[in-house]
């Protein structure tokens, strides 16, 4: 690992209050020293207590830079397990950016993305589970999301690994010590007491893999598409939705006709929303190439928003519609209930009966919204993460190990109801030990922790 002294802004680059300026290193102490004051001009960094903060200014030849808060934290007791210097500067962009130029010019190299994280993960400040954690604390839009991450933050997965890894590797240890001491300890009936334990740890690695699903719908949303014909409210619900007049709302029917995509915050997860053309026959090129592209979105959806005008006699063109999603995901939502009666909204419902769900909104009143996003929320979440605080997988490379991990154990059993000898078992359960290893980076090269801590943003 490189052991240089590093430096990043670690806040957003725009206008704001407060931009923070990370450095992070042995000689990040001495190089700060070098361009800060305190209010009587002396440089004082080298002299202070750890986890201390003090006042006064960045200099560079002589010239104020900025008015700034220096916080100082030694190691081993920070982020990276190094010496950590935190400049606290005024927010703007150029100002940020002339802080980290005049911590540049002591010979500080600027920070690879995610190289802090980087260090405290290879300096064993934390696991790779938390490292990844971090990221998606920061990415988090929801939260379920956000609640998930800190789960994974405190440590809730490693120490669900390191148990499993434990109950792995006491096997993997009795095995090969009767092997190597056969006369005084015996295999015998050993395969059925391993049979056992092997069947409880994958489907505890089972039950952990199949939350993926969930996971990746908390992190990265449901692909939900908004479909119906022409002039039936879907810009109307996306205005809703996503709280301002994102599309263009007339009575002249066929407005839209290219998709509008938007990320919608709903309860504990969001939507990755798109509004469509509406679906009709017509003669329009334009038109009928909005309409394919309606359809393809569909076809690619987790959830569909079926609207349906309820103030107007459902036809051909609804169910045709209807027919197209009918093996999808969906919610048929009857609007303009504010125009129609209970007979015809009724006379509507029997139409598209079945295990559909039905929702009457209207989206001039605005009413049915809650029970919308009460449906979405609990059928994608099931209700268990608000219930039982599940843990949850959102990671697909934790996943995919979980999965390794999973097909050793199932090669173990394999193995024992063919009544293979008992030295095939080790081979499996030495790879399933290093898959869960993984994901906790117990069992990483270089190149994959590179590539895991490239995805991170600058400053991290």
């Amino acid at each position: 690992m490189k052991s240089d002294t590093i430096a990043a802004i670690a806040t957003a680059l725009s206008d704001s209050g407060i931009s923070i300026v990370r450095v992070s290193g042995e000689d990040a102490i001495k190089k700060i020293n070098d361009i800060f004051v305190n209010k009587k001009g002396e440089h004082i960094l080298d002299s202070v207590r750890s986890h201390t903060i003090h006042y006064g200014f960045i200099v560079s030849n002589g010239e104020t830079v900025d008015e700034v808060m220096v916080s100082v934290m030694k190691a081993p007791n920070s982020f990276t397990r190094e010496d950590v210097v935190e400049i606290n500067c005024h927010g703007g962009v150029f100002v940020s950016k002339a802080v980290l130029s005049t911590v540049l010019s002591t010979g500080i190299r600027l920070a690879e993305p995610g190289e802090f994280t980087k260090r405290a993960f290879l300096n064993g400040r934390i696991d790779l589970s938390k490292a990844e954690a971090v990221m998606d604390l920061i990415s988090a839009e929801s939260k379920a999301g956000l609640t998930n991450s800190l789960r994974h933050l405190n440590g809730d997965l490693y120490n669900k690994i390191v148990d499993l890894r434990k109950a792995v590797l006491y096997e993997i240890a009795f095995i090969e010590s009767a092997l190597d001491d056969p006369e005084h300890i015996s295999l015998e009936g050993y395969p059925e007491k391993l049979k056992s334990k092997v069947e409880d740890i994958k489907k505890e690695t089972d039950a952990l893999k199949d939350t993926f699903d969930r996971g990746k719908i908390i992190k990265e949303g449901i692909k939900t598409v908004i479909l119906g014909k022409p002039n039936v409210g879907k810009s109307s619900l996306l205005n809703i939705l996503t709280g301002y007049d994102r599309a263009i709302v007339t009575d002249v029917a066929g407005t839209t006709r290219d998709t509008i995509e938007e990320r919608v915050s709903l309860g504990d997860v969001f939507l990755n929303l798109t509004d469509t053309a509406g679906i009709r026959e017509s003669s329009d090129i334009v038109e009928n190439i909005g309409v394919s592209r309606a359809l393809k979105y569909a076809d690619e959806a987790d959830l569909i928003l079926f609207i349906v005008d309820s103030s107007d006699e459902a036809d051909e063109e609804d169910l045709k519609i209807y027919k197209h999603i009918e093996d999808k995901k969906k919610i048929v939502l009857l609007n303009k209930t504010d125009l129609s009666t209970s007979e015809e909204r009724d006379r509507i419902r029997g139409m598209f009966s079945g295990n559909d769900d039905i929702i009457e909104i209207s989206c001039t009143d605005r009413t049915g919204f809650d029970e919308l996003k009460d449906k979405i929320n609990n059928d994608f979440l099931s209700g268990r993460l608000r219930s039982d605080n599940e843990l949850v997988i959102t990671n697909l490379r934790q996943a995919e190990k979980l999965s390794e991990a999973s097909e050793s154990l199932k090669h173990v059993l394999d193995a024992i109801s063919d009544g293979m000898p008992e030295d095939f078992y080790s081979i499996d359960l030495m790879n399933a030990y290093a898959a869960y290893g993984n994901i906790i980076g117990e069992e990483i090269d270089d190149d994959l922790a590179n590539e895991i801590f490239s995805k991170f943003c600058m400053g991290k």
